[in-house]
């Protein structure tokens, strides 16, 4: 349908709670189409309803790596009903041009959600997987979190920031999870920052 502008970090909007869906409508349905245009269309894996400026807890996926692997799966409503372990992960986000960094995520996660036709499923994703990762950062999105908040190493995180002219990460809104570090930190290969 649409290729929207993605909004970027320092906009305050990318700050709020957004708010539940409550009839999958024909404007609910071209959103979803025009969230995955504007994510295929930037080379992304995730995009929330936030990002291009819809305050609605929506957001899409498709980790495949190609054309032949494609599985782009909706988000409505979306629930996180369980979650465990913990896996350094390597990030960006289209709301934040070539910035990358190191940051705490859940091994795992079960998700339920409603799909753009309005039917219920819930999905599990586990290992550290891309599919497990980019659930998090997306759903995050809807709570007004960035994943910056989770980074392992602020002053790092500010200095990638910096470098590509983005406002540094806000310290009210950073995240401690002291439990997931330390459960990082026993694995030696998880610990590896990648360069």
């Amino acid at each position: 349908m649409t290729v929207r502008k993605i909004i970027k970090y320092g906009t305050p909007s990318l700050r709020e709670t957004s708010k539940e869906v409550h009839k999958i409508s024909k404007k609910i349905q071209i959103l979803v189409e025009d969230l995955y245009d504007t994510m295929y269309a930037a080379n992304g894996v995730g995009l929330a309803a936030p990002q291009v400026g819809e305050n609605v807890r929506v957001f899409v996926i498709d980790t495949g790596v190609d054309k032949k692997t494609m599985h782009p799966i909706t988000f409505i409503n979306p629930k996180i009903i369980k979650k465990e372990g913990a896996v350094n992960s390597y990030e960006g986000c289209l709301s934040f041009p070539e910035a990358y960094t190191n940051v705490r995520r859940y091994k795992y996660v079960k998700i339920k959600a409603l799909n753009e036709k309005g039917k219920s499923f819930v999905l599990e994703a586990d290992e550290g997987t891309l599919l497990s990762r980019c659930i998090q950062h997306e759903f995050d999105h809807l709570d007004g979190i960035l994943f910056v908040d989770h980074c392992r190493n602020r002053f790092e995180a500010d200095k990638i920031l910096t470098d590509k002219g983005l406002p540094p990460v806000g310290a009210d809104y950073l995240l401690e999870e002291l439990e997931l570090e330390e459960e990082i930190l026993k694995q030696p290969q998880q610990n590896e920052e990648k360069k």
